[in-house]
């Protein structure tokens, strides 16, 4: 009981400490009608850039000195998430041509 009893009091210090920190950058800020703010807007975790279209997934493209190379996410449905692989995109249109309509 007597360890418990210093860990909690360590720990109420800890955050009285962190506590007086965060207050110092911390004020108060109060707008009226018509202010002008600016906002920092910030893309929402998960939303794809591409879009998904069927089982593959675009990527960006891979650069090479005189050309560049389009690849796509191969998973298939059998397969687990890290046996997927990334394959030319102008090969699988020839394969499969139905997965990029």
């Amino acid at each position: 009981m007597e360890k418990v009893k210093i860990i909690k009091e360590r720990l109420k210090t800890a955050q009285s400490r962190q506590r007086s920190y965060s207050d110092i950058r911390c004020r108060d800020l109060k707008f009226k009608e018509d202010d002008w703010v600016f906002l920092k807007v910030s893309p929402m975790k998960g939303i794809m850039q591409f879009g998904k279209r069927g089982k593959l997934s675009p990527r960006k493209v891979r650069k090479l000195r005189n050309k560049e190379i389009a690849s796509v996410k191969d998973l298939w449905q059998n397969q687990q998430v890290e046996e997927a692989t990334w394959e030319a995109e102008q090969e699988m249109r020839k394969k499969h041509p139905h997965l990029f309509e």
